[in-house]
C-alpha cells in the first residue's frame, strides 16, 4: 500500500489531538461532540450478490458495530447514548449510501477481541472502529478501505521518563486490547515479556493511572484521546512504530457489499465528505486531514 500518512505527520497529529479533546471529549456541545450531518440517503439502491444487503433490507435496519469508549473516534455520551466520532461518522456516511437513514441505524459495541466472530456469525452487518486491515484477518472477513491510516505508539504517566519508545519497553509491564493488533506486535516484536491484556482500552488506561502497568499501547490518535481526558496525567510518547489501515469489516465471502462500500469510501474521498467529516471529528483538532488513503480492492 502507498505509505500516505508520514509518521512524522502521525505525531504531529497526536499531539494537536491531545490539545483539542481536553475539552472535547463526550460533552455535550463542545466541538467534535456531536452527530455530523448532511450526509445523503441513498435512493433505491441494489447490491445484487450481496446477502448481507439482502438481510439488512428485509429487517429495514443496519447493525452496526463500533467502539464506545475510543474519545473521537467511536465515543457513546453515557447521559445521551449519543455516539460520536470519525468511525461512527464513516460507518453512518457508508448507511446512507446503502439506503439507510441515521435512524435505522442499530449500534452495537464488539470488543476487539470479539471483532472476527460477530462478523462472521452475522451479529453484525458491518464493523467500524479503528479495525487494522491486515492478511490474518482477511482469512475470516472482509475489508473495505482503508478509510484512514493511523500509527501504533505508547501511552505513559506523565512523570514517567523512563518510557521513550518501544525499545525501552523490556521489563515494564505493557497493556493493550486482547485480540487487537498492537499486542499481536509487542508479543511478535518481543518488546517486553510482561503484557496485560483487557476487553477494553479503557480498562488500560484505568490500570495505568492506578499504576498496575506502565504503558498502553495502541494506535497514537486513540491514545491522544485518553490523554487529553486528564491532562498532566499521561502523556504520548510520541514514538510511531507502525502503520495501522483503518478498514470497513464485513463477511469475508460477500464480494458484492465489499466492492460496494468500496465504491462508497472512493466518492467521498473523490466528492470532499470524507475531508468534511474528518474536519468535523478529528479535525476539530486544528490538525489538518492528512491525504486520503487509497482503497485498496481485492
Amino acid at each position: 500500500m502507498r505509505r500516505l500518512v508520514s509518521l512524522r505527520s502521525l505525531g504531529v497529529l497526536l499531539a494537536v489531538l491531545a490539545m483539542a479533546f481536553g475539552a472535547a471529549c463526550g460533552r455535550e456541545g463542545s466541538p467534535g461532540a456531536q452527530p455530523v450531518a448532511g450526509v445523503p440517503v441513498a435512493q433505491n439502491v441494489q447490491v445484487p450478490g450481496s446477502p448481507t444487503f439482502a438481510a439488512m433490507q428485509q429487517r429495514g435496519r443496519v447493525i452496526l458495530g463500533v467502539k464506545n469508549d475510543q474519545p473521537g473516534l467511536g465515543l457513546q455520551d453515557p447521559t445521551s447514548g449519543q455516539y460520536t466520532g470519525f468511525d461512527v461518522e464513516i460507518g453512518r456516511m457508508v448507511a446512507a449510501g446503502l439506503g439507510f437513514a441515521p435512524e435505522q441505524i442499530e449500534y452495537r459495541v464488539v470488543p476487539s477481541a470479539a471483532r472476527e466472530d460477530a462478523i462472521s456469525r452475522g451479529d453484525v452487518d458491518m464493523y467500524v472502529g479503528t479495525y487494522t486491515i491486515n492478511d490474518s484477518r482477511k482469512q475470516r472477513v472482509g475489508f473495505a478501505g482503508p478509510y484512514f491510516v493511523a500509527g501504533q505508539d505508547l501511552l505513559v504517566r506523565a512523570d514517567d521518563q523512563s518510557i521513550t519508545g518501544p525499545q525501552t519497553l523490556q521489563g515494564k509491564r505493557v497493556c493493550s486490547a486482547t485480540g487487537s493488533t498492537p499486542i499481536q506486535r509487542v508479543r511478535e516484536q518481543n518488546l517486553t515479556q510482561n503484557v496485560v491484556e483487557f476487553q477494553n482500552y479503557s480498562q488500560c488506561v484505568d490500570a495505568l493511572r492506578s499504576g498496575q502497568v506502565d504503558a498502553v499501547t495502541t494506535d497514537n490518535a486513540i491514545l491522544a484521546g485518553y490523554a487529553a481526558q486528564t491532562p498532566g496525567e499521561l502523556r504520548v510518547v510520541g514514538q510511531v512504530f507502525s502503520e495501522e489501515p483503518y478498514g470497513v469489516g464485513l463477511p469475508r465471502d460477500d464480494v458484492a457489499l465489499r466492492n460496494k462500500v468500496n465504491d462508497i469510501l472512493q466518492t467521498a474521498i473523490d466528492d470532499g465528505t470524507w475531508q468534511r467529516l474528518y474536519d468535523q471529528t478529528l479535525g476539530q483538532s486544528g490538525t489538518p486531514a492528512p491525504t486520503p488513503p487509497t482503497i485498496e480492492r481485492y
